[in-house]
This record gives structure tokens, sequence and C-alpha cells, in this order.
């Protein structure tokens, strides 16, 4: 390589610190999202009794060896129970210092140790993996146009390689000189690289072989160095025979009525698939780590990876088919959409939208750890039974905690700027002004609805509903989006507001919804219909209904409306209140709109919408 080329490649590695190094920083203009309510810890563990009666229910229904179960709120493992036994020999007891091998559950802590290595510039995640591992410089590619399988393809399954459970399992012992043999000899490939997922033990044990070369040290030293340590995780490890014998549990597999042990694999070329052996308040530390990366702020680091990065393993990268699903014909109907980061499952469904885990199961062992990032809980299980699951028992204690009312996410906080477009708009309703209108407007606002034009409309408004008063709060979506109400002499007005990516950040849209009360006859309306969600009676409706209506088409709707069980009227959400109002049905599966209209005239029902409203994510 001549001098010209050597300079030019390291300012090329140069750059990723360079731009690092140049980043400037606006303290404070985005505000980290807060938790609403200060005695959320308090009520959430109102919820404990009923988790040890669901751990107790499941060690009876499961029958493990032993277990362990721990709820983490806000960094700490506030709840934590043991049963059943680590040895049958003895019948030695699990306890939360009791250690467990987490099987798979070890690929976060594999791609923590990629991402630090990456952090410092030792790799890239582009990097072809021929890079550090020569025996795949000849892996023959499925096809010609096959991307080159890179360190990004391992972290997220998405190497092409086969789908390897169970046989990855029993891998965890082989050699470092079988592993290269057997990569030397090729790997057949199910699938392109960089097209789909497909969860490989074999790729996350290759990632292992990167960390050793990109560090220069053994795996499993770096991630006790770099990873464990600086977490306080000092009762895990790679190696057995570094645990005390007395906090142990031996692994074991059913087989009819009887209990059969499972050989312990040693540590070995395959382990950074699923080799990790940790207790409860160690692996609770390590997922109170992971929770801690969010919110994004200003506060210095305290992680062995930036909070950046540990953000960056709990995104979605490699999306897996999404499904819709009943429990039961007539049960709700539940959307779950999956995905994988680096080394961590994120999932969303119809309660949670971010959902962080990973599961762990081995000859002898089964585990899972999940968190709600945005609430700032997780849980943790681990057990001595073979694939052993706790799902459902997560499932049912989210549920437990969800009932309390306290499992509720950080609500997003508005910037300066945001409050200060809600303090002019405000203004601007209540009296119209043609300097602030042109000084507050992003240069899109006017061109989509003209000044003069909005003036006459707000100037319409006013005549219907008096004087509106500005708002003391606002309901921010992020720092530069938001809503608020302004109660006026008649009804109120609901604004929503967002800003344009201009400096500073100007108007690019408002919309305006003005809500005047239902009256008499509009309400009795409602109140009817949500009799009628209740039973159909046909003469009922044909008192209400004005010639002309649509009677089939309501039966239909409030035949399908049922699935959200019983309903009572609540607020309006728009309209007059005499001709037009869509007002809210707090029902017992999700809330919906009646957008009833009624004749001016005989003030009879002329027409009959309802509709789901959006702030529910999956309908029954």
């Amino acid at each position: 390589m001549d001098f010209a080329r050597t300079i030019a490649v390291s300012l090329l590695l140069l750059l990723p610190q360079m731009a690092h190094a140049q980043k400037r920083i606006a303290t404070g203009s985005v505000p980290p999202p807060q938790f609403a309510d200060a005695q959320r810890k308090q009520k959430l563990a109102a919820a404990f009794p009923e988790i040890e009666r669901l751990f107790k229910n499941y060690m009876e229904r499961q029958q493990p060896p032993g277990a362990v179960l721990g709820v983490i709120i806000d960094g700490e493992l506030v709840w934590v129970k043991s049963a059943g036994v680590r040895e049958k020999t003895g019948n030695a007891r699990v306890t939360p210092e009791t250690v467990f091998r987490i099987a798979s559950m070890t690929k976060s802590f594999t791609a923590m140790a990629i991402l630090k290595l990456r952090d410092e510039g030792k790799l890239s995640l582009e990097d072809p993996v021929s890079r550090y591992v020569p025996e795949l410089a000849n892996l023959p590619y499925p096809t010609s146009d096959s991307q080159v399988l890179t360190v990004r393809h391992l972290l997220t399954h998405s190497e092409g390689f086969p789908e390897d459970n169970p046989w990855g399992d029993r891998q965890l012992a082989q050699s470092g000189e079988t592993m290269r043999a057997w990569m030397k000899a090729g790997i057949p490939f199910s699938t392109s690289p960089g097209t789909v997922f497909e969860y490989s033990n074999y790729g996350f044990a290759i990632l292992g072989q990167i960390v050793a070369k990109a560090s220069g040290r053994p795996y499993a030293d770096y991630v006790r160095d770099n990873i464990l340590k600086p977490l306080g995780m000092n009762s895990s490890t790679f190696e057995m025979s570094s645990v005390p014998r007395e906090h142990i549990a031996l692994g074991y597999r059913r087989e009819g009525d009887a209990w059969k042990p499972e050989p312990i694999l040693a540590h070995g070329s395959f382990g950074a698939m699923g080799g990790l052996w940790t207790n409860a308040h160690d692996l609770a530390r390590y997922v109170a780590f992971l929770i801690s990366a969010f919110p994004p702020r200003d506060e210095p680091e305290r992680g062995p990876i930036k909070r950046s990065s540990a953000r960056e393993m709990q995104q979605a990268w490699r999306a897996q088919p999404a499904s819709a699903f009943r429990a039961a014909v007539d049960a709700p109907l539940q959307l779950s959409a999956s995905s994988y980061g680096y080394g961590l499952g994120v999932t969303q469904d119809c309660r949670f939208g971010h959902v962080v885990g990973h599961g762990g199961g081995l000859p002898g062992y089964g585990s899972l750890m999940r968190w709600l990032p945005e609430y700032g809980v997780g849980l943790i299980g681990m057990s001595n039974q073979t694939y052993q699951g706790f799902n459902n028992l997560f499932n049912d204690t989210l549920s437990a905690l969800h009932r309390t009312g306290a499992l509720q996410p950080r609500i997003a906080q508005p910037s300066q700027a945001l409050l200060k477009a809600q303090s002019d708009v405000s203004q601007l309703i209540i009296k119209w002004d043609d300097a602030l209108a042109n000084r507050i407007a992003a240069d899109n606002l006017f061109l989509d609805v003209a000044a003069d034009v909005r003036a006459s409309r707000w100037k319409t408004l006013a005549e219907q509903h008096g004087t509106c008063r500005p708002a003391t709060t606002i309901d921010p979506e992020n720092a530069l989006r938001g809503e608020w109400r302004m109660m006026c002499d008649r009804g109120w007005l609901n604004v929503f507001i967002t800003l344009a990516p201009t400096m500073p950040p100007k108007i690019q849209l408002i919309n305006i919804n003005p809500v005047l009360q239902p009256d008499a006859e509009m309400t009795r309306t409602a109140e009817t219909i949500v009799k009628l969600l209740g039973a159909w009676d046909a003469k009922v409706v044909e008192a209400i209904a004005a010639p002309g209506f649509d009677v089939e088409r309501m039966r239909r709707q409030l035949a399908a409306a049922a699935a959200w069980g019983s309903c009572k009227v609540g607020e309006p959400l728009s309209g007059n209140g005499t001709r037009n109002s869509a007002i809210r049905l707090t029902c017992e599966n999700g809330p919906l709109a009646a957008r009833i209209g009624l004749d001016a005239n005989t003030r009879k029902l002329t027409s009959l919408d309802l509709v789901p409203l959006r702030e529910q994510r999956c309908v029954p």
C-alpha cells in the first residue's frame, strides 16, 4: 500500500471519531418524557401478591425442578421469588442467588460486545465477516447477486443460514479447531443473506469469533471485563467451575414421570450463542441497564456501552411476519408484530407499543427476560428444566401490573418552542393579528389555507363559541407537536399544531376541532343508541329514525359493536350539538365514537356511524 493510500484509509477510519468530536448538542431542546404519577412504584407493588399467586400456580402446573421470577421497576429488582430445587439429589432449594445457564439470552451480551468494539472503532457492522474469520473467505454464496456476509447480518439473524434449533444447542463445547474446520468446509444457505429473518445459533457463534479477533482477547474474557464486571454482575460467568457448588442449578429433562439429569456442556467455540451462567440479581442488573437507555437524555453515561448503542440494540432491524389471532373464537383479536434487534427480540402488541426481550433454552435450562422500555418495567425468569417456558406467566404478570392502573408509559414533554407556539396560536384564535400570524407561520401554512380564509373561519368560531381562553396545559405528542383545549363561553376548541423543521421551528399545521355540548335531544338520542347496543328494539328505532334512514345498516353496526361490551355515554368529541355530534362511548373493551346526525326540524336520526377511536391500538 503506497503512502497516499495509507493516509486515505487512515482518514476514513477516523471519520466516525471526528464526527463524534464535532457533535453539537442543543441541551434541553427535546425534554425527556416523564412518568406522570409520582406514586407509580407503590401502586405497581399492589400487584405483588397476585404475582406471587401466579408464580405458585405456575410451579404447581408446570412442575419444573426449580425456578426464579423477578420484577424490575426503575432499575431495581423490587420483587423476586424462588421455588423448587436446584438439584434433585438432596433437594437443595433454589434461591435468588442460584446460578442458572441462560442459553440464548447470552446472544444480547455478544451483541453488546460487538457494539462496544464498534464504538471503539475496532470494527464496523458493515464489515465483511471474512475480515475477521478468514475461514469464511471462500464461502460459496447461493446466488450470484447475494450480498457479502456482514457483521450486521449475523447480529440480526439475516445471514441466510438455516435455522439451527436444536442442533446448535448441542454445540456449546465444540473446540475452536472443529468450528474452524466446519467453516472452512462451508455453510449451507437456506436463503440469500440480507433478505429474511432466520434464527441462527451458528451466526452468533461466529460473532464470538469476531469479538475475539477484533479485541485480541478470548471472547469470554472480553465479555467478563467489559460488560459483566462494569455492571456488577460478579456471579455471572462462562465457566461453571468458577461458581460455588452450592449455588449451581443442575439441569434436568422430564422423561415420563421421571427426571433425568442433563449433562452440562463446557464453554467452547459456540459459547457466544448460549453459554452464560447468571443469577437473578445479576440478570436484573443487566436488564435494568438496558431499560435505563430510555429515554434519551443529557445525563452522564454510566454503562459498559453508550446509551445510544444500548437503544440501538433494542430497535427493530429485521422484521418477522406479523400475526393477528384470537385465543378463542369469542376472544378479542390480538395483534403481534415481531422483529429482531441486535441479540434481542422487539415486538409490539395490542397493549404495549415497544416490548423487548429474549428467551433461552438449552438441554437442562429455560429462561426469559422481557421489558417495556417506555414503562420502566421488566421481568426475568429462569428454570433448570429443558426448554422451560415463561411466556404465559410473563403475560399474566404484566396483566396483574396493568390492572393496578399504574403501568403507564412516560409522557412526552413539550419543548419551549412548542409552548411558545401554543401561546401564540391561542392568542391568534382569541384575536387575529396579521403581524403575529406572519411571524409564527411556516412558509406552507398560508399557502395551504390562505390567511384571510383562516381569519374568517376563526371569526365564525368566535361567533359560535363566544370568548375562548388560553389553556394552561398541553398534551404533547412529542417535543414539536401537540394538542390543547381552549374552554369558551359555549363549548370548547381542541387545537392541534405541528412545528416545521425550520430554525426557529415555525408552525406548519393548525387544526381546530370545535365542540359544542349536545342539546337535550342529541343527548337522548345518544343514550337511546347505547340502550340499543344492549338489546335491539325495532319500535324504539322506528320512533327515533327519520324517513329514509338506513335502519338495516344501523342494525349491522350495533351487532358488530357488541364486541366492545357494554357502553356508557361520554363527552362530546366534535359537532355543533344540535344537528351533528360525535360523542365518546366508553365501553368495556375500548372506546367508540358515535357520530350522530339529526334532522334540523324533526330532530329525528338521519345518520349514524359507530367508529373505533384511534387511541385504541387494536380493536376487539
